[in-house]
């Protein structure tokens, strides 16, 4: 166990002056400040102020203690509420009935795990993940891992951009084409940013008033569809799938896909450290852990009642229908486009593709069209409150992995633009189901960068030299680690299924291969580095591991292991360095 004691910025120095004088390969540590200076003090979520943790007379629960905790994990959640998972949980209902209700539970919980170890290395260090990465990963394999977190990124946020488009396009009665829709997601973005001046109290309640939204008019359309209640539980808590074709295993895929979001882990780290915790007390740093995994387990189990209600109600309406069915029923409507559900030819007796667009379509002819104004207001809420939680993780992504601050619309600017324009692209010369389809390969692509976050995640929260008596037991390496693997190889497996149902030339077939292998040895990579980090010290011996793997703030940890979890000290040392 390790102590949790602080050292000044002064002893931190000799000591390591003594170390280096014994370890000669350590003597330029001083010489590469790229890795060990602090990061800016201003900060993106809670530059202006941060939430006082209030006393209590007992030392049991106080509700009044879990208030001033409740905002990151809510935050947090409403990555599991975007408009790709919603999109996955619609399909699944379509594809599956009720029987994978167990495998979003699982992923759900696979999340709050993982969601816990990152939350417990911003609570106990001071830093988000990022920051982490900054001072334990070499430049090469930062700048890269940055990248890989910034793709994840942007791939959400396109998804972000499809939904609020497709939402504006049914809520304006087909008025505004998507592309206009696209469009206008730029300038609301930014409408939604100013509500950031206000406080970090109201910018927490006004996201809390979106996950309302989203749960009143998600809950409108269960209660309205009347869905089985008894095989709603029974797909929960019974973890088969009887008579579940090779579709129904993809859609398995994609839903454990859609609910882990890479840039998620990071997010959650970061805003954390909103709330001001005496990080020399272990007592308070305990408390802290408890409170934000109970928050947590709060706001993923919200979360996780709206997806269930959405995959219920399609479940219900739309499982083994064919377009004809549906067809037939949106006769009753005139005003709602019903060819989009073949009456005739060979589609006319296949079942039903749903995306975001004809969910809000089915439910029209199905339960009024009341039903699909308020689908599209919940899609609508899902895209906007994803691309507010998604600029401020690729803000704390790009202060941690680069130590570099851009001013919140710049970074607005860069993400949402960069989602635009092949958004755009494809609204403005395509149909409407290229556009929906792209999720499945925005998934496939986010898929692909959960190691980039789970594996670092699981290596510094492992680490007693950066955790101290908070890193992970024996239990928890475990358990995350086996997680992992499933989740990932899962993923692979969802990624390799995606790429099979393209054609691809032989030379783009050569470029997926080369991309593959390179993707491998950078997870390797990260493994080795995770290993050292869990205390399998003998990989030092090999010089290309001391070389190229481990980073110099390595050295200073072995030394200083408990420099992170001080405030004040990381404040001393800060100001020293700037003052140099």
């Amino acid at each position: 166990m390790m102590p949790q004691q602080s050292y000044s910025p002064n002893e931190a120095s000799n000591i390591n002056s003594e170390y280096s004088q014994s370890n000669p390969n350590m003597s330029n540590i001083s010489t590469i400040p790229n890795e060990t200076t602090s990061l800016a003090r201003s900060q993106t979520y809670f530059g202006e102020e941060r939430i006082h943790i209030p006393e209590t007379s007992h030392n049991g629960f106080s509700f009044k203690k879990l208030w001033a905790f409740t905002g990151p994990g809510f935050l947090m959640s409403i990555a599991y509420l975007d408009p790709g998972n919603i999109e996955s949980d619609l399909q699944s209902g379509t594809v599956a009935q009720y029987k994978l209700l167990w495998v979003l539970l699982s992923a759900t919980i696979l999340g709050l795990l993982m969601q816990r170890l990152s939350a417990r290395l911003g609570v106990v260090t001071g830093l988000h993940l990022a920051e982490m990465c900054y001072r334990q990963y070499r430049k090469v394999p930062r700048i890269i891992l940055w990248l890989m977190i910034e793709i994840a990124i942007i791939g959400s946020d396109m998804q972000e951009v499809i939904g609020t488009a497709i939402a504006i396009y049914l809520l304006s009665g087909t008025k505004i084409p998507i592309w206009g829709g696209v469009l206008i997601t730029i300038i609301d973005t930014f409408t939604f940013l100013l509500f950031d001046k206000y406080g970090l109290r109201k910018l927490e309640s006004f996201f809390g008033l979106l996950i309302t939204v989203m749960g009143v008019t998600f809950g409108y359309e269960y209660v309205t569809s009347k869905p089985d209640a008894l095989g709603v539980f029974k797909g929960m808590f019974i973890p088969w799938c009887q008579d579940c074709d090779s579709r129904a295993l993809l859609q398995a895929v994609g839903i454990i896909g859609a609910v882990i979001m890479p840039h998620n882990l990071y997010l959650h780290s970061a805003l954390v450290k909103s709330r001001h915790i005496d990080r020399t007390k272990p007592e308070k740093v305990r408390d802290a852990n408890l409170y934000f995994f109970i928050e947590a387990c709060i706001a993923l189990f919200v979360s996780f009642v709206i997806n269930v209600f959405v995959v219920a109600v399609f479940a219900h309406g739309l499982f083994q229908k064919t377009n004809a069915d549906i067809h037939k029923a949106c006769l009753a409507y005139p005003s709602i486009n019903a060819t989009i559900f073949p009456n005739t030819g060979p589609e006319a007796n296949d079942y039903v593709k749903a995306d975001l667009y004809k969910g809000g379509i089915f439910l029209g002819c199905m339960y009024g069209v009341i039903a699909m104004y308020v689908w599209a207001v919940g899609i609508l809420a899902a895209g906007q409150s994803s691309t507010m939680t998604g600029t401020y993780a690729g803000q704390f992504a790009m202060e941690g992995f680069l130590n570099l601050q851009w001013a919140r619309w710049k970074r607005v600017l860069f993400t949402r633009c960069i989602a635009i324009v092949p958004t755009f692209a494809l609204a403005f010369f395509s149909t409407i189901d290229d556009l929906t389809g792209m999720n499945d390969i925005l998934n496939a692509v986010m898929s692909m960068q959960l190691p980039f976050a789970t594996i670092p995640t699981i290596a510094f929260t492992s680490n007693p030299q950066i955790m101290g008596e908070f890193a992970n037991e024996y239990a928890n390496k475990v358990m995350s680690i086996a997680l992992s693997i499933v989740v990932i190889s899962i993923n692979i497996y969802f990624v390799v299924s995606t790429v099979n149902e393209f054609s691809l030339s032989w030379f783009w077939l050569t470029v997926v291969i080369l991309v593959g292998i390179f993707y491998i040895l950078f997870c390797i990579y990260l493994v080795v580095h995770m290993a050292i980090s869990m205390g399998h010290t003998r990989l030092m011996r090999y010089n290309f591991v001391e070389k190229y793997v481990m980073g110099p703030v390595d050295a200073t940890l072995a030394v200083c292991p408990t420099g992170y979890s001080s405030s004040s000290s990381e404040l001393t040392h800060q100001n020293s360095v700037e003052e140099k």
